[in-house]
């Protein structure tokens, strides 16, 4: 990185935790994150960042902290949602509202990098802590905001949620049967549209201020996330002059050659043979080699009732060793319980159980994807909603004197 140094102003505390490996050393270790943020963008991105060894302190509402920690099903005290998004974090519980609660946020975000949230546009400057506020208190800082449509816009204060800006952006027009678009079984705009983005932007803007020594805000809006995973089909249909449509295009359905079909046990496999030496393969080995060549037929439909036809001879499992032992893009579509098993996904490590001795259990999650040679992500339990209140204000400078005023007049600590 040329010298180029991430790291913000010193805060004189460790990192809790930290990576394991040939150097030891987390790639963001030393970087603080204040999180603002809820339910499951703003937590995602943070979670990346903690699974990569920045201290992430949630900044939660005395009343309850984070929406998700009680969104049902219960694991136990707390939802298992809660516990898979939010591991390797710290909280510390602030009303905002209260007298002093935004000279106490300033005073974190004076020794913090990031700070982190989700509220709707203008919410911060009117709570006090906006940007202008945090830039005052450390002109080093990266503000990062995630909302739906963005600081601007004519819908900037809309309320939405995935399906919404999935639906605004047009990745919910083309997903599901000609008859009618389908829900996506994912939250595409919440981690595509934008837990991932703010995870690049906070970073983007980390990598800058080491050269510029100024911070900055980063503008997420999950429905321009969204927008750009139609970025390669939309220019396939300007280039061809008509626009999308369901179960028409060459990766949602419309070709026979990239395509999920019915097996005769009523499960189900995924081709995904683009190429066409890859379709040619998998015609050959399923005994229809003649089929190859009619690939692009019907503007590119090629011979889809031929191939529902073909899978439903053979149960899902016959045809998945078909695939394997042929190479030809087969797989099984994976269902329930069954991604656990996969042998594949187990060697990556995919799944993990991080012991929570304050739920008296291990909580199930999964590993963040950003993988560094020698280097393992800690494996702390999600905390109790401000459990690391009076540690995280006394890395601030505030005495033990001030934290128990702080908390005598109702600014800080969870309310009981």
């Amino acid at each position: 990185m040329g010298g180029v140094s991430v790291a913000g102003p010193a805060t004189g505390a460790a990192v809790p935790g930290g990576g394991a490996g040939e150097d030891g050393t987390p790639p963001l270790a030393g970087v603080r994150v204040l999180d603002l943020s809820r339910l499951l963008p703003g937590p995602y991105a943070s979670l990346v960042l903690a699974d990569l060894g920045a201290d992430v302190v949630k900044v939660e509402d005395r009343g309850g902290g984070d929406y998700l920690r009680w969104m049902p099903p219960l694991a136990g005290q707390q939802s298992g949602a809660f516990h898979a998004l939010n591991r390797n974090k710290r909280s510390l519980a602030l009303d905002l509202k209260a007298p002093r609660g935004p000279e106490v946020m300033k005073r974190l975000a004076a020794g913090a990098d990031v700070v982190l949230e989700s509220f709707r546009p203008g919410v911060l400057d009117r709570l006090g802590v906006g940007w202008e506020a945090l830039r005052q208190a450390n002109p080093r800082l990266v503000l990062c905001s995630i909302s739906g449509y963005g600081q601007d816009g004519p819908y900037r204060e809309v309320a939405g949620h995935d399906l919404d800006y999935c639906a605004i952006a047009g990745v919910l027009g083309v997903n599901g049967p000609a008859e009618r678009p389908l829900p996506l079984g994912v939250q595409v705009a919440d981690l595509c549209g934008g837990a991932w983005p703010a995870v690049a932007g906070i970073l983007a803007a980390l990598l800058r201020r080491g050269v510029t020594g100024r911070g900055a805000h980063v503008d997420i809006a999950m429905a321009d996330g969204a927008a750009a995973m139609l970025a390669m089909p939309q220019a396939m249909a300007d280039a061809r002059g008509s626009p999308l449509a369901r179960e028409r295009e060459l990766l949602n359905g419309g070709a026979a050659f990239y395509r999920v079909y019915r097996t005769s046990d009523g499960r189900h496999v995924a081709l995904g043979a683009l190429e066409p030496r890859f379709f040619a393969r998998f015609c050959a080995a399923a005994g229809v080699p003649e089929l190859a060549e009619r690939q692009l037929d019907g503007d590119g439909r090629g011979p889809v009732e031929e191939l529902v036809a073909l899978f439903a001879t053979r149960t899902r499992d016959e045809w998945t060793r078909l695939g394997h032992e042929h190479d030809c893009c087969l797989a099984p579509v994976l269902t329930g319980d069954e991604p656990r098993a996969d042998p594949q996904l187990r060697a990556r490590g995919l799944f993990l159980t991080v012991e929570t001795p304050w739920e008296g259990k291990a909580m199930p999650s999964l590993a963040t994807p950003v993988r560094l040679a020698g280097v393992r992500a800690p494996l702390r339990p999600a905390p109790r909603l401000g459990a690391d209140t009076d540690a995280v204000l006394r890395e601030a400078g505030y005495s033990e004197g001030e934290v128990g005023a702080l908390r005598a007049a109702g600014v800080v600590g969870e309310r009981s």
